[in-house]
């Protein structure tokens, strides 16, 4: 297929294959049956899933464009502009559809009748301003609204950068939608489809835009841009498959229900077209990449889309259709499932410490690609016969697999129930973590290990090397920014609403989580790091900051422990825990955590410090003495004989 005729086909095979798959799904599910009570209509039924199925092949088109022009193009050159109105179109076409699934939502969810009166407007805006559902889509259309300007008026590589940001962001409420958050586990299943949609858009999205920037790149960038694509649909892939996994798990309660339902049969439709697109595309990027100019090829592009069509249909009818399982409230609730969506966890015990887990598939990922791209790293600085330390990797690897632990296991299940388990998790992400994964120098790794890109775009190197060298990084890993934003925010979030907004919302929880891990890695960083950072205090300096940090730490845990009042009473007063502690007595429990276990890492960090200290006295006067070797003690003698000449001269003054 000739690759101009393709760039005018791919968009329509897409679309093509994704309807039609849709309409069979939704018919064969029942995800556009009527409804015995309250039906809005076929047009509504039909016209939902519709409208969603657009603005998830329109999302692609927006965030997966940004993400390779990050990764692949040139700034400045065709390509790169090309990029960029492909996701300002993408974008523009993403805002329509958010309004009018945001509009048929309204027209399915009260079934209210089309009026050109004030009563309908009035009613239509207060289900977008002051119901969830209503926020939602609100936010999402305005947030495409945006990033449509954006990605037509930026070309810079930095605007770029926050515009994809953007972009992916506005992605993330569409996973509470559906039936994600009416399932059981609703924490697990919302970060999945979160993880699953943004992975899906930058794989289709960066395939669409192959297709449309192929006749304006040069002979010899083709292979390139398609070798750095590769990269970005691996991971991207991996993505999908593991969030996939993950939600069907929530969803489907045996493997029988994948042939028996006809959401299960559905489900199976989706996963075949996405195994199928992994393996094609590892076939052609493995084989025919450097025959690219051939016909084969883009026919295989034009089949790989065809089978993404397949699976956004299937995606979009599962969306609209009740799951075997989980799509239904047991009539009486405890308060626990009231708080917290999920029941009560048994007693923890020593035991549970060891079998209890509660996946959360962002920081699960996050731990397994971290472990493997510094293995690849390390793998490629060995394979061209450079060194690595062992105890760095081991360090590293170490501390991922305790952010697993600690993320995903016995503290995290029982966390939202026991303040205690909560402290627990809040020391070890913030000061035992980072003190593993600091010594493990990832970005020394990257610079070394990553290629250097000479040819205007920019890849991982490039970009690790930015984020360390920009403005706000400079004062982000200041010393005592740094150590004023690690106690500082400790204060802050137990005695503000920001405690209370990790309890009740998932994105807080996870929002805690990426913070206290970040600034006691930039603590440690600016400590004993040896990754660049613009300035490090002296070792007496930061002795006396750990010191001064210690001490605060201190106060907090007493502090906690002085409480007379329970904090967030409505949540841990409230949740019907018949065992353990009672919640005042776990909370004075967690304070005596934070006194007492938080300062061993932080004794931990002060002992390294002297050992810095102490190693780099010796390597100073190793250096002092090597210099003398080299010149003979020129300077010593130098200076007796300056010492002599002023002896001398004073002793013929009579002094």
């Amino acid at each position: 297929m000739n690759p101009r005729l393709l760039r005018l086909l791919g968009p329509a095979i897409l679309v093509a294959a994704a309807v039609a798959t849709a309409a069979w799904a939704l018919a064969f599910a029942g995800g556009a049956d009527p409804l015995s009570i309250g039906d809005a209509g076929p047009f509504v039924r039909w016209g939902l899933p519709l409208a969603k199925l657009i603005v998830n092949l329109s999302a692609a088109a927006m965030l997966g464009s940004l993400v390779l022009a990050l990764f692949a193009m040139r700034s400045g050159e065709r390509e790169f502009d090309v990029s960029l109105d492909t996701a300002s179109i993408g974008a523009a076409v993403f805002t329509v559809a958010s309004g009018a699934v945001g509009f048929l939502t309204f027209l399915d969810v009260f079934n209210a009748q089309l009026s050109p009166g004030p009563e309908f407007g009035a009613q239509l805006g207060r289900f977008l301003v002051e119901t969830e559902l209503g926020r939602t889509w609100l936010i999402t259309t305005i947030a495409g609204a945006v990033v449509t300007v954006l990605a037509f008026a930026v070309r810079g590589w930095t605007p770029t950068l926050l515009t994809g940001g953007l972009a992916a962001v506005s992605l993330l409420p569409m996973a509470t939608q559906g039936h994600s958050g009416d399932l059981a586990s609703h924490g697990l299943v919302v970060t999945a489809m979160a993880i699953h949609i943004v992975g899906a858009a930058v794989w289709l999205g960066g395939l669409l835009l192959l297709v449309v920037a192929r006749p304006v790149l040069e002979a010899d960038r083709v292979r390139i841009v398609l070798e750095r694509y590769s990269s970005v649909a691996l991971v991207a892939f991996l993505l999908v498959a593991a969030s996939g996994i993950l939600r069907s798990v929530a969803a489907i309660t045996s493997p029988a229900q994948l042939v028996t339902t006809p959401y299960g049969i559905v489900l199976v439709v989706k996963i075949v077209a996405l195994l199928a697109m992994g393996a094609l595309g590892a076939w052609y990027r493995l084989r025919l990449i450097a025959r690219e100019g051939r016909g084969l090829f883009w026919r295989v592009i034009a089949l790989e889309l065809a089978l993404m069509g397949v699976a956004s249909g299937a995606a979009a009818a599962l969306a609209r259709s009740a799951p075997p399982v989980g799509d239904e409230a047991p009539l009486a609730q405890s308060p626990a499932e009231i708080l917290t969506e999920a029941p009560l966890p048994p007693e923890l015990t020593p035991t549970r410490l060891l079998t209890e887990w509660d996946l959360d598939p962002l920081w699960l990922l996050v731990g397994a690609f971290g472990i493997g791209f510094y293995l690849r790293g390390v793998w490629r600085l060995r394979r061209r016969g450079d060194e690595w330390s062992l105890y760095r990797t081991a360090l590293w690897v170490l501390g991922m697999l305790l952010l697993i632990w600690v993320t995903n296991g016995p503290l995290n299940a029982y966390g939202h129930y026991l303040f205690s388990a909560h402290m627990l998790m809040h020391m070890l992400l913030s000061m035992a973590i980072p003190l593993l994964l600091v010594p493990g120098a990832p970005v020394t790794l990257a610079a070394r290990a990553i290629a250097r890109r000479d040819d205007g775009s920019r890849g991982g190197r490039e970009w690790v090397l930015w984020f360390v060298h920009n403005p706000v990084a400079r004062v982000l890993t200041h010393p005592l920014v740094a150590a004023g934003i690690f106690i500082g925010s400790l204060w802050l979030f137990y005695f503000s609403e920001l405690f209370r907004w990790s309890l009740y919302d998932h994105l807080g929880h996870e929002w805690m989580v990426a913070h206290f891990l970040i600034s006691g890695y930039l603590f440690v960083l600016s400590l004993v790091g040896i990754d660049p950072v613009p300035y490090r205090l002296p070792y007496a300096g930061r002795l006396v900051t750990l010191i001064v940090v210690m001490a605060m730490h201190a106060f907090f845990g007493i502090a906690i422990m002085s409480q007379s009042g329970l904090m967030v009473a409505e949540w841990y007063g409230a949740l019907g825990r018949t065992w353990g502690p009672t919640p005042l007595e776990d909370q004075y429990i967690g304070g005596g955590i934070a006194w007492s276990v938080g300062e061993i890492p932080t004794l931990i960090t002060a002992i390294t410090v002297a050992i810095q200290w102490s190693r780099s006295d010796e390597r100073q006067q190793r250096r002092s003495d090597r210099h003398a070797d080299r010149t003979g003690d020129a300077e010593l003698e130098e200076y007796n004989a300056k010492l002599a000449a002023l002896a001398e001269r004073d002793q013929r003054a009579g002094i």
